[in-house]
C-alpha cells in the first residue's frame, strides 16, 4: 500500500531545498524500477572492460535478464583474492573503470579479518546526497530544529594502508575526513555544538571530553542529542558520569582540562569561565539517581538520533531511564558496502522502524528467505518484493561490487509509492551452536528480553550482553554474560529468580536447542554470568585499541577471542544455571 511523506501541523514552513529534496523522494519512489534499471545499466556500461564483467562474457550487455543470467551472486569470501590484488596494488580496471580511491573497512566485530570493500570518489556523493535528505523529512515531524544545535557524539578512527598504498578505514572516517563534511556550507539545521576539531581527534577519550564539554556549555541550545549506535550514546552517559567533576572544573575555571592535549581541539576551544553552568551541572551529576539525566541536562532536547533496531534494540531501556522516554530516531539504512535508504516515519515506535530503499543509491536484488531449508532460490527485484516476506539484501554498486550479499536479512512492511519499506530483522550469521543446534543473534536478543521481564519487579536491567558456547563443559553449553543496572541495591534479584532467567532464555530459544536440552541431552543447561558494571566498557577500550572503531562498533553478540573471555571471566561476579529442563515435546517439532 503506497504512502505519502507528510507533515506535522505544527512544523515550520520547509525552505526551498527541503521541499526539493522532498520532491526527490517523490520523483525516486514513485519510478522505482524504472530507476532501477537506468542504475544498473550505467554501471554496467561504464564498468563493460573490467576484469570481473569480462570473466563472464557480458559483452557489453546493460539489461537486467543478460545481468542476471551470466553474473553470479557472490559474498565477501569469492571477492577476497580479487580485493586482496587492489589492495596490494593492482590498479587495472579488475572491478570498476573508475580508480578504487580507498577501503572501507567492516566494523571489526566480525570473525576473522576485517572486510575490505572497494569505494570510488564519486561514493561520497551518493552518501552526501541520502544526507541531505534526512533533515527534510525530520523537519516535516519536529518544528524548529534550525532554531538550536545537535549534540552528536562523532568519532573517527586513524586510518591503515594496504601493502598497494591506498587508505583503509571506516566508512564515517572517511565521510567526517572529508571535504563534504569538513567545509560544509552553513545550515541552520544542522549545526553542532562539537568544532571540527574535537571530532576529527583520533584519541577517543581527548574527543569525547571536548565534544562533552562543548554540548554541556551549550546544554540550553541544544535540540537534539545523538550518536550512531544506542550503545555509542550510553557510553557517553558513562563517561559523564566518570568525568563530571572535571568538566565542571574546566567550566568554572574556562580553562581545559590538560588530559586534552590535542593542539587542534586546544587551539579551537575558547572557554569562557561561567560559575552558575557549573553549579547547575555539578546540582544535577552529583545527585545519585541518574534517571532523566539527559533532559535534566539538557532541556530543550526533543529526541535521540541513534540506531536501535536490530542488537541495538536491548539499549531501549536504559535509554529511556536516562532520558525519561524522549523519542528514539533511527534516520538512516547504511553500511560500509553501501548506503541504501532513509526512514520516512522518524518518530515511530522502535519496532516499527522501516527504511524505504532509495532506487538510485545502486541496484538491488533480494533472495527470498527461508528460514527452514535456506533456499536462495527466488531472487527478485527492489520493486517486485512482497509484504510480509523476508529477504538477503545482494547489491551492485558503481564501485564494482556485483551481486554481493550484504548478509542483512530483511522483512518487507510496507510501500512508500513504489518503492519497498524493510524492517531489519538480523545479520544473516548464526551466533551460538553446541551441536546442531543453531541460534542466531535474533533468537538470543529475544530470550533475553523475555528472561529480563522477570527482573522489572527489582528495578533491575540487563543493560549489555554477550555469549559464547562453552565446549569445555560435556556436554557444552550456552553462557550468557549480562552486565546490570540495579537501581535499588537494597532490592537486588535473588539466586532463584536467575536462575529463573536462565530457564526463561531456554524456553525462548528454538526446538532443536531445547530437543537437544530435553531428549539428547547434547546442551547441558544454560549459564548466566553476571559482570561488574563498567565491564563492557573495557570490551570496548580493548577492541578499539587494536583497530576498532569507535563509530561503527557493536559489543559481539557472541565472543571466543581468548583475550576477551579471559576479560569477561575476570570481571564475573555471580554465576547462575537453569534449575531445570526447558519445555520441548516431539510433537512441536518441524
Amino acid at each position: 500500500m503506497a504512502t505519502n511523506v507528510q507533515r506535522s501541523s505544527s512544523a515550520s514552513p520547509a525552505p526551498e531545498k527541503h521541499k526539493e529534496a522532498i520532491q526527490f523522494i517523490e520523483k525516486m519512489t514513485r519510478n522505482t524500477d524504472k530507476v532501477q534499471a537506468n542504475v544498473l545499466a550505467e554501471i554496467l556500461s561504464r564498468n563493460a572492460d573490467t576484469e570481473y564483467l569480462r570473466l563472464y562474457n557480458l559483452d557489453g550487455a546493460t539489461d537486467r535478464e543478460t545481468f542476471k543470467s551470466k553474473i553470479p551472486i557472490v559474498t565477501y569470501d569469492d571477492l577476497q583474492p580479487i580485493i586482496q590484488r587492489i589492495a596490494d596494488g593492482d590498479r587495472s580496471p579488475i572491478l570498476s573503470a573508475h580508480p578504487i580511491s580507498e577501503f572501507l573497512t567492516s566494523s571489526g566485530t566480525s570473525a576473522g579479518e576485517r572486510k575490505l570493500m572497494p569505494t570510488i570518489h564519486e561514493d561520497l556523493d551518493r552518501r552526501q546526497l541520502l544526507y541531505s535528505l534526512l533533515m527534510p523529512v525530520m523537519n516535516l515531524y519536529i518544528p524548529g530544529l534550525d532554531k538550536g544545535k545537535a549534540l552528536y557524539f562523532l568519532f573517527v578512527k586513524s586510518e591503515t594502508k594496504t601493502p598497494g598504498g591506498l587508505l583503509a578505514r571506516p566508512v564515517l572516517t572517511s565521510y567526517y575526513k572529508s571535504d563534504h563534511f569538513k567545509t560544509r556550507p552553513f545550515d541552520p539545521y544542522n549545526v553542532y555544538t562539537s568544532p571540527n576539531e574535537a571530532i576529527l581527534c583520533p584519541h577517543s577519550f581527548q574527543s569525547m571530553y571536548a565534544q562533552m564539554l562543548c554540548g554541556l556549555y551549550d546544554r540550553k541550545e541544544v535540540l537534539r542529542i545523538g550518536a550512531i549506535f544506542a550503545s555509542s550514546l550510553l557510553r557517553a552517559i558513562r563517561f559523564l558520569q566518570l568525568n563530571w567533576k572535571e568538566l565542571c572544573h574546566d567550566i568554572r575555571t574556562g580553562t581545559l582540562n590538560e588530559k586534552v592535549s590535542d593542539p587542534d581541539i586546544r587551539q579551537c576551544m575558547a572557554l569562557r569561565p561561567d560559575s552558575d553552568l557549573a553549579n547547575v551541572i555539578e546540582s544535577e551529576c552529583s545527585k545519585e539517581n541518574w534517571e532523566r539525566i539527559i533532559v535534566r541536562i539538557w532541556p530543550n532536547v526533543k529526541y535521540l538520533e541513534v540506531i536501535v533496531t536490530g542488537a541495538m534494540a536491548q539499549y531501549i531501556p536504559t535509554l529511556d531511564y536516562y532520558s525519561g522516554g524522549l523519542p528514539k530516531v533511527c534516520t538512516m539504512y547504511a553500511s560500509s558496502e553501501c548506503y541504501f535508504g532513509i526512514n520516512l516515519n522518524p518518530l515511530c515506535k522502535p519496532s516499527e522502524v522501516s527504511y524505504t530503499i532509495m532506487p538510485n543509491m545502486a541496484y538491488f536484488e533480494f533472495i527470498l528467505h527461508n528460514t527452514h531449508s535456506g533456499s536462495t532460490n527466488n531472487v527478485v527485484d527492489l520493486a517486485n518484493v512482497e509484504i510480509g516476506k523476508d529477504y538477503e539484501l545482494v547489491i551492485t554498486t558503481h564501485a564494482g561490487l556485483y551481486r554481493y550479499c550484504v548478509g542483512d536479512i530483511l522483512r518487507v512492511t510496507g510501500f512508500h509509492n513504489s518503492a519497498p519499506q524493510f524492517h531489519f530483522v538480523r545479520r544473516k550469521d548464526v551466533l551460538l551452536s553446541i551441536e546442531s543446534d543453531k541460534t542466531n543473534e535474533a533468537e538470543l536478543q529475544s530470550a533475553i528480553e523475555n528472561a529480563s521481564k522477570l527482573l522489572k519487579k527489582f528495578n533491575t536491567s540487563v543493560v549489555e550482553y554477550t555469549s559464547c558456547a562453552d565446549t569445555e563443559t560435556i556436554p557444552g553449553h550456552y553462557v550468557v554474560f549480562w552486565e546490570l543496572l540495579v537501581k535499588d541495591p537494597m532490592n537486588y534479584p535473588r539466586e532463584e529468580v536467575m536462575e529463573q532467567c536462565c530457564l526463561a532464555m531456554e524456553e525462548s530459544l528454538n526446538a532443536v536447542y531445547r530437543q537437544g536440552r530435553v531428549e539428547c541431552n547434547s546442551i547441558g543447561p544454560l549459564e548466566i554470568r553476571v559482570v561488574k558494571s563498567g565491564t563492557f566498557e573495557e570490551l570496548m577500550d580493548y577492541a578499539i585499541s587494536r583497530g576498532a572503531s569507535i563509530n561503527q562498533y557493536k559489543v559481539p553478540r557472541c565472543v571466543s577471542f581468548t583475550p576477551v573471555m579471559e576479560l569477561l571471566n575476570s570481571r564475573v561476579v555471580a554465576s547462575y544455571f537453569s534449575p531445570s529442563l526447558p519445555f520441548w515435546s516431539p510433537e512441536r517439532r518441524r
